[in-house]
Formats: C-alpha cells, sequence, structure tokens
C-alpha cells in the first residue's frame, strides 16, 4: 500500500492558511475562544455519547489519538498509549495486524454509537498504511478506552480524507486528490478526487462511479443510508447524493463563503460544517489560481461555522471567529453541552467557545 499522505501540505497551500507563529506556552483565550492547547494537527473530533469526552486526531507521525474531557480541558493519549490493547474482527480479514504505533497519524473520524456504552470508531490512517483503522470505544467505566478491531485498507496509491459509516458496518470515504490531480485543478474547479465504498464481507472499496468533485473532502451519511453528503473544496458547497452505484446527485447546497472541510450530523440531525473564511482581504479573498499559494499558506484565516439542513441544503451560520494568529487552519465544529469546539489540520491546540 502507498504511504503517501499529501494532505498537510495540499491543504497548507490550498487553504491559504499559515502555520502562524504561536508560542506552545501561550494558551491564553483571543478572538472570542477559548484552548486546550498541547495537542497536535486535531484535524477532527467527536464526541463520546453519553460522556463529557471528546476524541481527537492528531495528523502527525505518532500521535495517534487523543481523549479531551470538555469539562476542564484535560487530555491523555487514548490509543496507542503505554499499553494498546488488540482484538481482531474477522470481518476486517484484509488486515489483521494493528498500525506501527510510531508512524500513525489519524485524520478524518467517524463515530457511530452502540448499546451499553459501547460504540465504534472509524480513523482514517496515514504513516503506518493508507487505511480505515477500526476500534472499538468502551465508555462504560470512569474513562473511555479504545480496542483496535481491524483495518479497510485504501486501494493501491490512493490516500483517505474522510470516513462516514452505514448502519450496517459499511464504510463510504472520500479521496481528495486521484493520482495525476493537483490541487491547482480543484481551484479551478476541475474534479479531482471521488468517493469509495467498502461493505462487509467485500474485499476492498470500489469507486462510486458519478461522485467526482473538485476536492472532496468532508464525509456523512443519513440516518436511513440512502443519502450521502460529501464537501467539495472546489465548489465550496455540499452535495447530497444518492446511495447507489452509480450515485446520482440529489441536492447541493449554494456555495458557501468559506471553504468546507469536515462534515457531520449534529445533534439535533442538521449537518454541521466549518471552514476557513473566503472574506479576509489581508490574504488577498477567496483562494483562487490568482494567488501566490506560497504567500498565502503564511496568512491567517478567520472560521465559519454552517449549521445545513440535509433535506433542503438550506444553510445558517453556526458559530464563526475573526482571523486570529494564535489559531488558524479551521477544519470542523463540534457541540458539546453549550460549547462549540473547533479543529484545525495545522495547530498545537483546539479552540471553544459558547453556543447562542
Amino acid at each position: 500500500m502507498s504511504n503517501t499522505n499529501p494532505r498537510i501540505a495540499v491543504l497548507l497551500a490550498f487553504l491559504c492558511v499559515a502555520g502562524a507563529a504561536r508560542a506552545a506556552d501561550d494558551c491564553k483565550p483571543s478572538g472570542g475562544l477559548e484552548f486546550v492547547c498541547g495537542l497536535k494537527n486535531p484535524e477532527d473530533l467527536v464526541a463520546v455519547p453519553g460522556t463529557k469526552w471528546i476524541i481527537a486526531s492528531g495528523m502527525s507521525a505518532g500521535v495517534g489519538i487523543t481523549l479531551i474531557d470538555s469539562r476542564d480541558g484535560s487530555h491523555s493519549v487514548l490509543y496507542p498509549g503505554q499499553s494498546p490493547t488488540a482484538k481482531h474482527d474477522p470481518l476486517f480479514a484484509a488486515c489483521a495486524t494493528p498500525p506501527d504505533a510510531a508512524k500513525l497519524e489519524t485524520h478524518g473520524l467517524n463515530l457511530r454509537a452502540g448499546a451499553s456504552g459501547h460504540s465504534t470508531l472509524y480513523a482514517v490512517g496515514h504513516g503506518a498504511r493508507e487505511s480505515i483503522e477500526v476500534f472499538e470505544v468502551d465508555a462504560s467505566g470512569a474513562k473511555p478506552t479504545l480496542t483496535w478491531k481491524g483495518c479497510v485498507p485504501m486501494p493501491d496509491g490512493l490516500a483517505a480524507n474522510s470516513v462516514a459509516s452505514f448502519a450496517d458496518g459499511g464504510l463510504v470515504a472520500t479521496v481528495l486528490l486521484m493520482p495525476g490531480k493537483t490541487f491547482a485543478d480543484s481551484v479551478a474547479r476541475k474534479p479531482t478526487g471521488a468517493v469509495y465504498e467498502w461493505a462487509p464481507g467485500k474485499p476492498g472499496f470500489e469507486l462510486l462511479r458519478g461522485s467526482e468533485l473538485p476536492g472532496n473532502n468532508g464525509i456523512e451519511v443519513s440516518k436511513d443510508g440512502s443519502e450521502i453528503f460529501v464537501v467539495s473544496s472546489g465548489f465550496q458547497t455540499i452535495v447530497a447524493f444518492s446511495h447507489t452505484n452509480p450515485v446520482k446527485q440529489l441536492r447541493t447546497t449554494q456555495p458557501l463563503p468559506f471553504t468546507p472541510d469536515n462534515v457531520h450530523m449534529g445533534p439535533d440531525g442538521k449537518l454541521l460544517t466549518a471552514g476557513m473564511k473566503n472574506d479576509e482581504p489581508a490574504c488577498g479573498g477567496a483562494p483562487g489560481p490568482q494567488h501566490d499559494l506560497a504567500k498565502l499558506s503564511t496568512c491567517p484565516r478567520g472560521f465559519i461555522a454552517m449549521s445545513i439542513d440535509p433535506a433542503t441544503m438550506k444553510d445558517a451560520l453556526y458559530a464563526q471567529g475573526p482571523a486570529n494568529p494564535s489559531f488558524s487552519n479551521a477544519t470542523m465544529v463540534l457541540p458539546v453541552d453549550k460549547q462549540f469546539w473547533i479543529g484545525s489540520f495545522s495547530a498545537d491546540r483546539i479552540g471553544h467557545g459558547p453556543l447562542r
């Protein structure tokens, strides 16, 4: 399998956001946000059902998966930790060995709730291998634990970006850039990526024909599994597809005022997405072919989060914040109690603020 991971370099150029200078020991509130610091590129976040715990990915080699207590911001390594546990599920016949913990970096996340405090976590994996790693989450005790169950390898030469799951255990994953495609193509609104599907009992992922978009990014599925929602970072929209092969485009949002990244179903049944604001005059406006991408990659942008009605694809403002040298590169939004949490693909922290 290919171990290439174009995600960090690609997004740094395309989304035009700096790894802005920030002191690791300065975690003071700014820009209307408070922070949990000491993380590494926490690109995606999911909430553990029925608890105050948040699980964060880490797009840096060896970071793995982090557990955060939303009540006080304390955090610890959830996987691999000192004693990673594994119990291989034969359902994942093509992957019987846990990933190399020293190389594992995690990207998009999906959590499917189960019964009695147990859930299944799906994590896009890079570094150790290109795969969707599968874990059992046990939240029945004082603190959640993870047990590795298996993985579904990506097709050779492809790196997943985001993942979503169906009730029967099936998966859909986005590929941002297919071989031979570039971010310049995505900025020019040419198709660069696609959606791939795996079903239990199948040997591997297969292409969902007709799902090609400029910059296939975040992905989510409807509650009944009949629809798939895919972010196009190039079009700056979210597209609703039929869960068929080939897919059929059903609905789409209007172009959003930011570059949407991840998308998750919120507790009220609305889609939640977030990303970097387009209208940043200091950064030369919206990302486009007219920009010097190297220079734009040093320019922090504010964030915008939107709620999307999946039935109509109409959007509503959920949260926003100004350009902030201490925190940029926003990727997603997660509500926990009365707070919203913002992830980042290139930061040493996550931000949170009050929901209004």
